[in-house]
C-alpha cells in the first residue's frame, strides 16, 4: 500500500494539540519544547521483536527537519525537560501565564519503531508468536506505513462483551473484522475451527494458499431407539468456482446433520437416513441461489452456490457412508492388522476417465481436468445422484472422512493410515489436528477438513484423552 506524504512542519503541540505557526519552538498552550520532537519512523514494526530497535530511517531529500537539542550524535536525542519545567514564552519573547492543567507527558520521546497512536508498551509485552498462517492474510489489510495520529490517552479497556483484539490484546475490534487500536486484522471464525462431540471430533483450517475458508462441517452423538449409541459426522468442501462456496458448504452441513441427529433417534434406517440427509442438504444450498432481483442485477453471471458432501454414521456393529462430489471416507482398522480401505468413489473426471477404461489411476488423477467434479450440491447440479453405501467391519477402528485438501497429501487408503495416530480411536481430536498438519506441512494448497469416527460406536460421554 502506499504511503501518505509526510510533513515537513509540525502542525499541533504533541502535547495539547493545540494548533502552532511556522518557526515556533515551544508551544503557546503549554510551554511543550517542539525542538525534541523526533521525525515519525517511515514504516517501523509496531513492537520491536526481541527488543531490537530498528535504525531510524534518513529523512527525506528536501525535507529540513529540526535538529533535536542535545543529540547523542546519532540523531537520537537525550532525555528532556517536560514541558511544565520550562518557562513559555510568546512570540516576542514575552512570559506566558501558568498553563492549564495538561495531561501527563513521558520523560522521554518514544523509541523509533513505536506507534504515536498508542501507549507505551511494557518491556516484556505479552503478546503471543502469530501464526504465519494468519499473518499472511492480515498483512494485506494492515495499513502499512500510514499516517500516525496524535498522540492521545490510552483508550480504556472494551467492555465484557467486546472482542479484543489478538495482536495488542487492548483494542477493540471493530464490526469489519479489524482493531480499532492498532489496526491489526483478526482471524476469521472459520480460519481455523475444533469440535468434539463425545467419541467424535472435527477440525477444519484454511490452508497456506486460501483467503478464507470454504469447509464447513457437523458432528454429533444421538441413541437409537433400542438405546444403542450413534455418532454423525458431515463434512463439505465449498466449490470455489461458484457463487458463494462457504456459505453453501456450512448450510449442507447443518441440514445433512441436523437430519440425521433427528432421523436416528425415530427408528429410520442410518442408511436411509443419510440418504434423506443428502436432499436435505440439497434443497438448503438450492435455497440459497434465491436471491433478490436486484442481487442477481449486480452479478447477471454469478453461477448458484455449490459444495461437495460426505458423511459417515456408526453405530455398535454398522458404518454407513454418504457422498456427492470428490470428498472422501476412509477405514483404518485400530490394530493396524488388516489393510485399511477407500469407502467412496469419487465424483470426478478422473474417475470417470478410470472406470470407462480409458486411463488407469495413476494417469487420470496426473491429468490437470483430474479433480472436476460431476457431481455436487447446488441449483446447477445437473441431476442429483446420493450415494451411500454399508459396511459391517469386523473389528474396531477408525472412520476419516475429509475434504480433498486432506486426501491430496495422503491419497491412497495406506497413506492415510501411516499419516494418522496409533491412538486415533482413544484421542480423535488429538488425530485429527495430526492430520490437518500433515496436509499443512504438504504445502497447505488447499483448506482442510477432517472428521474422526471411532467405530464401534462409543457411548456418549466418552471423548479425547
Amino acid at each position: 500500500m502506499s504511503q501518505m506524504p509526510q510533513q515537513a512542519a509540525v502542525s499541533k503541540c504533541p502535547s495539547c494539540e493545540e494548533p502552532l505557526e511556522s518557526g515556533d519552538r515551544f508551544c503557546g498552550a503549554c510551554g511543550y519544547d517542539l525542538s525534541a520532537v523526533p521525525p515519525r519512523p517511515d514504516d517501523h514494526p509496531t513492537v520491536a521483536v526481541g527488543g531490537a530497535v530498528p535504525a531510524p530511517a534518513p529523512a527525506p531529500d528536501g525535507v529540513d527537519w529540526p535538529a533535536a537539542r542535545d543529540s547523542d550524535g546519532n540523531g537520537r536525542p537525550v532525555p528532556v525537560h517536560a514541558a511544565a519545567e520550562l518557562p513559555g514564552t510568546d512570540s516576542g519573547g514575552s512570559p506566558l501565564p501558568p498553563p492549564p492543567a495538561a495531561p501527563p507527558v513521558p520523560s522521554a520521546p518514544p523509541a523509533p519503531g513505536v506507534r504515536f497512536d498508542r501507549p507505551r508498551e511494557p518491556e516484556e509485552y505479552p503478546l503471543q508468536a502469530p501464526d504465519p498462517r494468519l499473518t499472511a492474510s492480515a498483512a494485506p489489510h494492515a495499513e502499512q506505513g500510514a499516517e500516525p495520529a496524535a498522540p492521545a490517552a490510552p483508550a480504556a479497556a472494551p467492555a465484557a462483551a467486546d472482542k479484543v483484539c489478538v495482536a495488542c490484546r487492548a483494542g477493540r475490534v471493530d464490526d469489519d473484522g479489524y482493531c480499532e487500536n492498532c489496526g491489526h486484522a483478526q482471524p476469521r471464525e472459520r480460519d481455523h475451527m475444533e469440535q468434539e462431540s463425545g467419541p467424535v471430533a472435527a477440525v477444519s483450517d484454511r490452508g497456506l494458499r486460501h483467503h478464507r475458508n470454504e469447509d464447513a462441517f457437523s458432528v454429533g452423538c444421538t441413541a437409537l431407539p433400542d438405546g444403542a449409541p450413534a455418532s454423525v459426522a458431515i463434512v463439505c468442501d465449498g466449490v470455489s468456482s461458484a457463487t458463494r462456496p462457504d456459505d453453501a458448504s456450512l448450510a449442507a452441513s447443518r441440514a445433512a446433520g441436523e437430519l440425521l441427529l433427528t432421523a436416528l433417534p425415530r427408528g429410520t434406517h442410518p442408511q436411509q437416513a443419510m440418504h434423506d440427509a443428502i436432499l436435505a442438504a440439497s434443497h438448503a444450498v438450492n435455497a440459497l441461489a434465491d436471491e433478490p432481483a436486484t442481487a442477481r442485477e449486480q452479478g447477471p453471471h454469478q453461477n448458484a452456490p455449490a459444495c461437495t458432501l460426505v458423511g459417515a454414521v456408526v453405530t455398535a456393529g454398522l458404518l454407513v457412508v454418504g457422498w456427492v462430489g470428490d470428498s472422501r471416507v476412509y477405514w483404518v482398522p485400530a490394530d493396524r492388522a488388516t489393510p485399511p480401505a477407500r469407502l467412496t468413489e469419487d465424483d470426478s473426471w478422473a474417475a470417470q476417465m478410470v472406470a470407462a477404461g480409458l486411463m488407469n489411476e495413476a494417469e487420470a488423477y496426473a491429468d490437470e481436468r483430474a479433480h472436476a467434479i460431476t457431481g455436487w450440491l447446488g441449483a446447477d447440479a445437473y441431476e442429483l445422484e446420493p450415494h451411500t453405501a454399508s459396511f459391517k467391519p469386523d473389528r474396531p477402528g477408525v472412520v476419516v472422512v475429509c475434504t480433498d485438501g486432506l486426501w491430496n497429501y495422503a491419497e491412497s487408503a495406506e497413506e492415510m493410515a501411516d499419516a494418522m495416530p496409533l491412538d486415533a480411536a482413544t484421542r480423535p481430536l488429538h488425530g485429527a489436528r495430526v492430520l490437518v498438519g500433515h496436509a499443512l506441512d504438504g504445502g497447505g494448497h488447499d483448506n482442510v477438513t477432517v472428521a474422526l469416527v471411532p467405530f464401534p460406536a462409543v457411548p456418549q460421554g466418552a471423548g479425547s484423552a
